[in-house]
């Protein structure tokens, strides 16, 4: 066993400060993967995807899904040999070194940050459309209040009261599922049975390149399942149980995400070429879809299911927040402060997290361009983060020669992940590539003082990297 794992499973086990207490099990972690990625959690994008593809919007998360199954896949091979609470931080700081390990818990910082005050915001405008006499900043703020309480009470609590509301959305998603099949039996489907895998034809012949152009935007659903590893150094019985956690959550996604676009894809009334022409359409075109076929009372339901459920994805993108500024201080990489547990719990750094989050979320919700700002810049940091994970997995195994080599499982399949991660990057708006280049030279201004500041024993981390 590696020092790196033999150091982190003292740190997870021991009492103290620094210490996280171990109590998930498997269903747990999938519990928080989902929660943080949302069931349905295309409802607020299908539009936009529909008009991007042409119409072949299930098939685009087809696509989507296997994209991302190579991140997976990487975050799997590292979680067995870092078992680590910084997840990516952890990973690229010990395949890739210390400089790099701190790049990406920056630009992981920025996703995990963000993701959360998005879903609270969402939560807000959901609330605010129900009870309008109450402004969506103020739903948005009871939202973070009441979730970090939640976080703040313990990971294994957050975790049981998740599972209800994560129970909800799936019971949501099947009345969904059974009527719209329902509908579709009885009066047959909008479009033709297969359009939503090869296009509706409305803007001309299938293209791939709309699809795969629409698969940066989708990208956007599965943000989260990552978040699972950050909880490493807090789940019993070993940290197989992670790997095999953030496989079958990301593969559960896509089953959920490809069946519920594939059938409201038929009961879309307007073509995706209608939806492109009218791109204020896009944004509710889920919502225009079931009322039209099914009913408002459906309308409703999964209206309330998303104000719930965003709140609750973002407890676990906070809750992972929290693990990621924790792990970041115990390498001294930010205040150590932040370092400190009480009764296993890091509540010190789930503060600070649910403090940015509840500014940039009161911000944005006060705007009528908030959510477009929030959502622009949401998944760089992600991305950038993924390809340096993808190059943590070759440099541990192929460059560092820390374990056996299976060159088609560390080189091979990290390759081609990283390719996939660099290729979305470059695809996303402007907008986002220059708030992620922006944000990335401040944080290589930050290591460049941080390593002008330090003395040898200041640079050493935990794991010895």
């Amino acid at each position: 066993m590696s020092d790196t794992q033999t150091k982190a499973g003292a740190a997870g086990d021991a009492g103290g400060e620094g210490a996280l207490r171990r109590s998930l099990g498997f269903r747990d972690l999938v519990v928080y993967g989902l929660l943080f990625i949302a069931p349905m959690a295309p409802v607020g994008i299908f539009g936009t995807l529909d008009a991007r593809s042409h119409g072949a919007v299930a098939l685009v998360y087809v696509v989507a899904t296997v994209a991302m199954a190579f991140t997976a896949f990487s975050y799997a091979q590292m979680v067995r040999v870092v078992p680590q609470a910084g997840s990516v931080f952890a990973y690229a700081r010990a395949g890739l070194g210390s400089g790099a390990g701190f790049i990406a818990g920056w630009m992981a910082m920025l996703d995990y940050l963000l993701i959360p005050a998005v879903a609270y915001l969402f939560s807000g405008i959901a609330m605010n459309a129900l009870v309008p006499d109450v402004s969506r900043w103020v739903w948005t703020a009871l939202a973070v209040v009441l979730t970090t309480l939640l976080n703040l009470w313990g990971v294994r609590i957050a975790a049981r009261v998740g599972f209800l509301v994560l129970a909800m959305e799936i019971v949501v998603l099947l009345v969904f599922v059974v009527s719209a099949v329902v509908v579709l039996a009885r009066e047959g489907a909008e479009r033709g049975w297969l359009s939503p895998l090869s296009g509706d034809g409305s803007q001309g012949a299938f293209a791939l390149s709309a699809v795969i152009g629409a698969v940066s935007v989708a990208v956007l659903s599965y943000l989260g399942f990552d978040a699972i590893a950050s909880f490493a150094e807090e789940v019993t019985g070993g940290s197989h149980k992670v790997a095999r956690a953030v496989l079958f959550c990301l593969a559960l996604a896509g089953v959920l995400f490809v069946a519920q676009t594939y059938l409201v894809a038929l009961l879309e009334p307007v073509s995706s070429a209608g939806l492109a022409a009218d791109p204020a359409a896009q944004g509710s075109a889920f919502y225009d879809a079931v009322d039209s076929s099914v009913g408002a009372w459906l309308h409703n339901l999964v209206a309330v299911s998303k104000a719930i459920g965003a709140a609750f994805a973002a407890l676990a993108g906070q809750a992972a927040a929290g693990r990621l500024l924790f792990a970041m201080s115990r390498d001294r990489r930010l205040p150590r402060a932040l370092s400190r547990t009480d009764a296993g719990v890091p509540r010190a750094a789930l503060l600070c997290a649910a403090v940015i989050t509840l500014v940039a979320a009161v911000w944005a919700a006060r705007r009528d361009d908030g959510l477009d700002h929030l959502v622009s810049v949401v998944d760089i940091g992600a991305l950038t983060a993924f390809t340096l994970l993808h190059a943590s997995v070759v440099g541990w195994f192929a460059l560092r020669g820390s374990g056996p080599v299976i060159w088609w499982r560390h080189v091979l399949m990290p390759a081609v992940g990283a390719a996939i991660t660099v290729a979305v990057i470059v695809e996303a708006s402007r907008t986002a590539q220059v708030v992620g280049a922006v944000w990335l030279a401040v944080g290589l201004g930050v290591l460049l003082v941080q390593r002008g500041r330090s003395s040898p024993a200041g640079r050493s981390s935990p794991s010895g990297g």
